[in-house]
């Protein structure tokens, strides 16, 4: 999966972001650290710690790395190297310039 396919993967509803995609979600984060400045929580940027697990289920339900979910649908096995990886790849994406 290309980094631009990862950042339009599906979030679960309700996130704390409100974001819809994973590229929705990458740039809430940006736009809260840019809101709170040097208040900024790392651990809880949008209110609840966690957060990063949101993306990896997106990464996961998506395709892009093997997972398997518990009873509740929250991640149970994962590879969180790959998931680490992959999230980073797809923050170099929005980093590159678009023709047109």
């Amino acid at each position: 999966m290309t980094p631009a396919e990862i950042l339009e993967l599906p979030l679960e509803t309700g996130n704390d972001s409100g974001a819809t995609t994973i590229r929705g979600f990458l740039v809430a984060l940006l736009g809260e650290l840019w809101i709170e400045k040097e208040g900024f929580s790392g651990k809880r940027p949008f209110g609840n710690s966690g957060w990063q697990w949101d993306l990896y289920a997106a990464l996961g339900r998506g395709g892009a790395v093997p997972m398997t979910f518990d009873e509740y649908g929250g991640v149970d096995e994962a590879d969180t190297d790959q998931c680490y990886d992959l999230i980073m790849s797809a923050i170099r994406e929005l980093g590159q310039a678009r023709n047109g």
